[in-house]
């Protein structure tokens, strides 16, 4: 058996896995915080915003297109995404339909994991290379798909999880670790590198997203240059750092909006607007609706999906 037919062995085998499991569309937590499955049943009409924190996400069917910045990912069956850094996503659904739905599985990464990782095993260590994107579309090779079926198939078995689910967790970061985005992994996540400065700086927006932003200020907490902080910021981002705070500030308030009940007016002040008019023009700009309509949009669509 080739290789790519040992990759759709194991791809169809964690389809009818997840076909089991999602009888019906929606996003499916499981009895492991870090693992998610989701299913949907038609193309995306619309784009849809959000965050990714650190995540390898498997498309076992359908296909899906994200945009990061200027970067655009198109990617679906017997491939991969591996996001190693906290980053806003433009995404839809390129290929679905009620009798081939799209079908997804997500385990978060843990940069714990990465670091003990790399301090065992120094041979997977490589210098930091060229290329900076801190996101890239990988082929989903027959290890890391094994590694999901044993992962998936004993999820929410809470005799088995304990004991189980840390090795098998433990074996996708090693795999991804040793394989093509070794590199990206090993960068952020090694201490006095300085995309691992960047990636401290991420955190720390991420933190503190309400407060005034003073660009200086954070390249300095940071130990390097204005110059050099800018520039490592976007290769990583492919945002500067007041946009990437803008994204975290509409993010915030749109979940305000959706889940706590929260007025525009309100939820501009509660992530640090100071002018409801800059963020209603910021909003529409970024989501293509003013907030009201945005919000009720989206609050119909998950009705509808319920």
């Amino acid at each position: 058996m080739t290789k790519n037919e040992q990759t759709d062995v194991l791809r169809n085998q964690l389809k009818e896995i997840l076909l089991e499991r999602m009888p019906e569309p929606g996003l499916f937590s499981t009895a492991l915080e870090e693992l998610t499955t989701f299913r949907k049943n038609e193309k995306d009409l619309n784009c849809n915003n959000c965050f990714y924190q650190p995540l390898v996400s498997i498309p076992v069917q359908g296909a899906k297109r994200s945009i990061i910045g200027s970067d655009e990912y198109r990617y679906g069956e017997g491939q991969c995404l591996v996001a190693s850094v906290d980053i806003p996503v433009t995404s839809h659904i390129t290929a679905a339909s009620a009798k081939k739905p799209y079908l997804a599985i997500t385990l978060g990464l843990d940069k714990y994991v990465i670091n003990q990782l790399i301090s065992e095993l120094p041979e997977v260590y490589a210098a930091e290379v060229s290329t900076n994107r801190s996101t890239e579309v990988i082929d989903a090779d027959p290890g890391i798909l094994n590694a999901f079926i044993r992962l998936a198939e004993i999820c929410d078995d809470e005799h088995q999880i304990p004991i189980l689910a840390p090795l098998i967790i433990r074996e996708i970061h090693y795999r991804l670790l040793v394989g093509p985005v070794g590199h990206i992994l090993q960068m952020i996540n090694t201490a006095g590198t300085p995309s691992n400065q960047i990636s401290s700086a991420i955190a720390w927006l991420r933190d503190n997203f309400r407060e005034p932003l003073q660009v200086d200020k954070l390249a300095e907490r940071f130990g390097m240059s204005i110059s050099n902080f800018h520039r490592r910021f976007k290769q990583i981002t492919t945002l500067s750092p007041v946009q990437y705070q803008k994204r975290l500030r509409l993010h915030e308030a749109q979940r305000l909006m959706l889940t706590e009940d929260v007025n525009a007016y309100h939820a501009a002040l509660s992530v640090g607007y100071e002018s409801p008019t800059q963020f209603n023009r910021e909003y529409k700009r970024l989501f293509g609706e003013p907030p009201r309509r945005d919000v009720h949009r989206l609050a119909q669509t998950s009705w509808q999906s319920d």
